[in-house]
């Protein structure tokens, strides 16, 4: 069976990087399709694997292209060739999901959300402070997006989304049904630590959805010290607003961040994400999450338990839940045993389930045998400018 992988763009970490990192290791024969790859912000690694760009490759401002050409991308997805393969997995929170296969290929779209900008305009332009003119500028080039995003999900055979709140999301916007697979954590990179110091975390790219701007304030009102770990267009207005009890790490490796995580007091996630990958990581080292009580913090929290959520994005309803972490007896070791439910493991079980089920519903033979567990590989790997 040939298989390819389709992501939206290779241009920073994050969480949907995660994915696309397990899936090659699922199919490691597997060519990746996207439509910008920049090397230089992607882990050495990448270099090993065999990607594939479009024609926005070679245009300049590349990290930067997703804010400055949106409407060259269906045409860059639609015109990628994947005549030639049995199976095509795409990985999409925008685009992916767009291309074209034969009627005989499987398309499979594990999908972190419906395009935020297009389907949740509002919100989204709110929190990149974009003004009425702006907003009326967009506003024609938005609805294209829509029209070509609905067309688009007609050619996924199977829809898979990360988290309940997507799973919503895709029914909504594309009344299409979903299985739900949450996204894979590498649980065992992380461990319980004997030392649990006196600061919060957050490990995060700095953009605007993330609300760390919310968590930098109300840390700063309550004079407790918040260690910021991630970079991102945000960082220069995020550092103005900082007090002195707030710190910015920018990026750290891997065994930094695993070792922050573990002597965190407690990790912070004010934004509403689609799942949140490093909250679950946090949870794997014993550490509470203060999350704000909405979209994948419902998948992987619970209240009480693994941490605090809270039910209002203000610095009040954030600064009532870390005060009120300080009068619960949590245990490490439960905390822990929650989080391996979203290992790598059980997320190759869960894709691996979906596909073999597609193709058994469509009388196909199944021949998933290059599908193991993974290959594990010495990897150096950095974090980039976000995580979950």
């Amino acid at each position: 069976m040939k298989v390819a992988i389709v992501h939206d763009f290779l241009t920073q970490m994050g969480g949907a990087e995660k994915v696309v990192e397990v899936l090659h290791d699922m199919f490691p024969d597997a060519p990746v399709y996207t439509s910008v790859y920049d090397a230089a912000t992607m882990p050495t690694y990448y270099r090993t694997w065999d990607i594939h760009t479009t024609f926005l490759q070679w245009m300049p401002l590349k990290r930067r292209l997703h804010r400055l050409a949106l409407m060259l991308y269906p045409i860059a997805f639609e015109g990628m060739d994947l005549s030639g393969f049995d199976l095509v997995i795409s990985s999409s929170s925008a685009f992916a999901k767009g291309v074209v296969t034969l009627p005989d290929t499987l398309h499979v779209t594990y999908c972190h959300t419906p395009m935020r900008f297009a389907w949740m305009a509002r919100g989204y332009m709110k929190n990149e402070r974009a003004g009425r003119f702006l907003r009326g500028l967009l506003a024609p080039g938005l609805h294209y997006l829509r029209v070509w995003d609905a067309v688009a999900t007609s050619r996924v055979d199977r829809f898979i989304a990360n988290s309940r709140i997507v799973a919503r999301r895709i029914e909504k916007f594309y009344r299409r049904e979903c299985d739900i697979v949450h996204p894979p954590v590498d649980v065992q990179r992380f461990q319980i630590s004997s030392e649990v110091e006196d600061y919060y975390l957050i490990a995060s790219r700095c953009i605007p959805y993330k609300r760390i701007d919310l968590a930098i304030e109300a840390f700063t009102r309550l004079g407790r010290r918040l260690l910021v770990v991630g970079d991102g267009r945000q960082m220069k207005r995020l550092r103005a607003r900082a007090g002195a009890s707030v710190e910015f790490r920018g990026r750290v490796s891997d065994t930094e961040l695993a070792g922050l995580m573990s002597r965190a007091f407690a990790y912070v996630m004010p934004g509403e994400e689609d799942f949140g990958i490093a909250p679950v990581e946090a949870n794997a080292c014993g550490r509470p999450v203060i999350a704000y009580g909405a979209g994948g913090a419902l998948d992987s929290q619970i209240d009480g338990v693994t941490g605090v959520l809270f039910g209002e994005q203000t610095i009040e309803s954030l600064c009532a839940a870390v005060n009120r972490l300080d009068t619960l007896a949590l245990n490490p070791a439960a905390i822990r045993e929650h989080a391996m439910r979203f290992s790598a493991e059980n997320f190759r079980r869960g894709i691996l389930r979906v596909i073999e089920d597609e193709l058994a519903r469509d009388g196909r033979a199944v021949a998933m045998a290059a599908a193991a567990n993974g290959r594990e590989r010495d990897r150096s790997r950095v974090v980039g400018s976000g995580r979950g």
